[in-house]
């Protein structure tokens, strides 16, 4: 029985080695690959402060590129030919691309979005009319935003990439344009000192750019004045909806009225109006005979 055995124990002492090896690959391998992602990560908190937006996709590749020459490695201590072994990866990626044409194209657009920069972390952002929020992080498949509502919303690189973006953090001001309706009747030039007195005392509002008052349009019961003024973007928001609070109480502590609409009432007594036309049926019928 010794006999048999014997011949194999170089063999099954040289698997059990490789086996080992292999499984001790993995693991540090594996282990690596977590630590370079999180590295990345620290780095790009750190004092060199390195972009922020692009530190996902980053780590992620940093982490799968590692991943793979571990497998790769460990495929190699059981006698697979790395160079067929990459033949074959090539042949195998070239199908299962052609498989997930989506989810490549995901991958390219994350490439492209952190390329060409339309968007970045931090920054609030419409996409396509339909999204909007503030972009959390570019990853290497999707984009994750949060909502005003402080709902997280994730969208495919690709949809964002292919929609419209509108950026309403990159420049460092935004100017705000607001709609305020007058009765006809009214003094306007009294209202348009008064608004931009308004605006002159606003702390919020950049005086070395210019703000202004001026008529915009008629309406069919009002006249709209626009009220137009500069704010830092980053509060644009809060100070929109205190400036509009603060054109309201003006106006109406100087005593301008809304621009409501009014509606008129017409009170009908339905029995005179009963008795009215009974009578003017009698007439008729008598009028007929008479002829």
């Amino acid at each position: 029985m010794s006999d048999v055995i014997t011949p194999y124990l170089p063999l099954v002492q040289e698997f059990f080695i490789d086996f080992v090896t292999a499984i001790v690959i993995l693991v540090v391998g594996w282990i690596l690959s977590n630590g370079v992602a999180k590295a990345i990560r620290r780095i790009g908190n750190s004092k060199y402060k390195l972009d922020t937006t692009a530190l996902p996709m980053l780590s992620a590749f940093g982490q799968w590129t590692i991943r793979i020459l571990t497998i790769v490695v460990v495929l190699s201590q059981f006698g697979v030919q790395t160079a067929s072994l990459i033949a074959a990866l090539g042949a195998a990626g070239l199908a299962i691309g052609l498989a997930l044409q989506g989810t490549l194209q995901n991958i390219a657009a994350g490439i492209m979005l952190l390329s060409l920069r339309p968007l970045s972390q931090g920054e609030f952002v419409s996409i396509g009319n339909q999204y909007s929020g503030t972009v959390l992080e570019i990853g290497l498949f999707l984009t994750r935003f949060e909502q005003t509502n402080g709902i997280t919303l994730t969208i495919p690189n690709s949809v964002v990439w292919n929609s419209t973006i509108v950026n309403f953090s990159r420049n460092p001001n935004r100017r705000i344009d607001l709609p305020v309706a007058l009765q006809y009747g009214e003094d306007t030039d009294k209202a348009i000192k008064i608004l931009t007195d308004l605006l002159a005392s606003n702390d919020k509002v950049i005086k070395t750019m210019p703000y202004t008052v001026f008529v915009n349009e008629y309406q069919e019961n009002s006249l709209v004045l626009n009220v137009r003024a500069w704010v830092p973007a980053a509060e644009y928001l809060s100070e929109l909806a205190q400036i509009m609070l603060e054109i309201r109480k003006t106006l109406e502590h100087e005593g301008f009225e809304l621009p409501i609409r009014k509606v008129g009432h017409i009170n009908i007594d339905l029995e005179k109006t009963a008795v009215t036309d009974k009578s003017y049926k009698a007439t008729e019928i008598a009028d007929g005979s008479q002829e």
